[in-house]
């Protein structure tokens, strides 16, 4: 597995994935308009997007952060991990490889929303407070960086 600045050659790859993600989980379908371009989303505007790749050059999660205007924080968004491909450690070297750049980039606090209900997002409920993140209102946890 191979973890990698985001390219557009990747981008239905990309969408498949999480679409495929989203159903694994129960959930219907529906692609977040910021993935239609990460270009313009991400790297436009300072943040960074970035895929797990593996043997085969297939996209197999993914995961991006865009930093809040006027702090040194920022919000992690997309973490998806392909549903076969779950219990690797690949949504833990995604988590580490943002934080890094983040914690590189003078952002000292990462900040996630995590969906409602809580059962159908129960996988990050229990992800991020191993990672250290805590919740600091319904829905959203943080971590300093």
């Amino acid at each position: 597995m191979e973890i990698m600045l985001y390219d557009d050659a990747y981008r239905d790859d990309l969408i498949f994935m999480v679409l495929q993600a989203k159903d694994a989980l129960g959930k219907k379908p529906t692609i977040n308009p910021d993935l239609l371009d990460i270009k313009t989303n991400y790297f436009d505007c300072g943040d960074a997007f970035w895929l797990a790749v593996d043997e085969n050059d297939r996209v197999i999660g993914c995961i991006g952060y865009s930093k809040i205007k006027g702090t040194s924080e920022a919000f992690i968004h997309r973490l998806y991990v392909k549903a076969s491909e779950k219990r690797k450690s690949i949504g833990s070297a995604l988590l580490n490889t943002a934080e890094t750049t983040m914690r590189g980039r003078g952002i000292t606090t990462a900040r996630v929303h995590l969906g409602a209900p809580r059962e159908q997002w129960f996988e990050s409920y229990s992800f991020y407070p191993k990672h250290g993140y805590t919740e600091y209102t319904p829905r959203y946890m943080m971590k300093k960086l």
